[in-house]
């Protein structure tokens, strides 16, 4: 897979949660439960960004890994959002899809290193 297509995902990923945060802080005047889903939503792309320029495999391979942790985190954040109903269903589903997009090909790519390592 071509690490070029994560990080495309991953900043298109960050972009709609910035204009998502926007939306809410616009619509509803909330302002604390809407930065934790820009934090960790933006950390992705972010982590992702960082790990192009890893010292090593194993920094490579950590700051994936807690690129998928943040991820994991956003959904929470998502969830909550909907459930508290700062976002409607319909922007909770498509945010949720992208993540979860995002999840599976972390998840590919961590796993994908961890067995090349425990082949040599």
């Amino acid at each position: 897979m071509d690490e070029n297509f994560l990080y495309v995902k991953s900043y298109a990923f960050s972009i709609r949660i910035v204009k998502m945060v926007q939306y809410i802080h616009k619509e509803s005047r909330e302002f604390v439960l809407s930065k934790q889903v820009l934090r960790s939503g933006t950390a992705i792309g972010a982590l992702i960004s960082e790990s192009k320029f890893a010292q090593s495999r194993a920094d490579f391979q950590n700051k994936l890994m807690v690129a998928l942790k943040e991820a994991n985190e956003t959904k929470y954040w998502l969830d909550l959002l909907k459930d508290t109903n700062y976002i409607t269903p319909i922007i909770h589903k498509s945010m949720l899809s992208d993540n979860k997009e995002l999840i599976g090909l972390l998840v590919s790519i961590t796993k994908t290193i961890k067995n090349k390592d425990s082949t040599k």
